[in-house]
């Protein structure tokens, strides 16, 4: 299975990805992870990043593409990849046509407002990156991981200014992605999220059926 999972920042991708991982077989490419190890290990691509991951922009296509193409090459023959976080543009969707075909979108439908409740109370360890919320799922020790003990900090774009922004760009440059994959006529599971506290079993739940169905998972 070769799928996408769409969603604004903040929708929730990453946890869904997580969870769907070992059920489906599948690796999860995270742009944004792969952007923020890079940043963090002070290589030339962090360096590249920094700038734009800072301000809530996007990283420009060319550095993408480049990512993803070597990204790609580590997955094992025969295993499928979901997506998250790549097309987030037009072109970037015309380039990775050119290197693998679609099969499934998952797409993630969460109002803005539950996103920025979400993402400004969102906690992350330092060293081994689970995430927390210090609404709903809090960690049993405050600034304690529950898994590893390590401390938890809140990431500098976990901001509302930040987050807006970042809100904004993707309905301008990524939401017209959905229509250029409808008009290719890829097939989409569409989860809506009603509430911040909403817990993510049932959905993903929702997706791995929908997969049986289709004759992906």
């Amino acid at each position: 299975m070769k799928a996408i999972i769409f969603g604004a920042p903040g929708a929730g991708k990453g946890t869904y990805s997580t969870r769907m991982q070992n059920q489906l077989g599948v690796d999860v490419i995270a742009m944004g992870d792969i952007f923020r190890e890079s940043v963090k290990q002070n290589t030339e691509l962090g360096k590249k990043v920094k700038s734009y991951v800072e301000k809530g922009a996007l990283v420009p296509d060319e550095v993408v593409l480049e990512v993803l193409k070597d990204r790609l090459k580590k997955v094992p023959k025969g295993k499928g990849f979901l997506l998250d976080g790549f097309p987030r543009t037009i072109a970037q969707a015309e380039s990775l046509q050119s290197i693998a075909k679609i099969d499934v979108i998952l797409m993630l439908d969460v109002p803005d407002q539950i996103i920025i409740e979400r993402l400004t109370s969102r906690r992350l360890c330092k060293s081994c990156g689970a995430v927390y919320n210090i609404r709903f799922l809090k960690p049993k020790v405050e600034g304690k991981c529950d898994k590893c003990g390590g401390e938890l900090y809140q990431r500098s774009d976990d901001n509302e200014a930040v987050i807006r922004n970042r809100l904004q760009v993707y309905k301008t440059q990524t939401e017209p992605l959905v229509e250029y994959y409808r008009k290719k006529n890829t097939p989409f599971i569409v989860n809506v999220t009603k509430s911040v506290d909403q817990p993510p079993e049932p959905m993903v739940e929702h997706m791995m059926a929908e997969l049986k169905k289709m004759g992906l998972a």
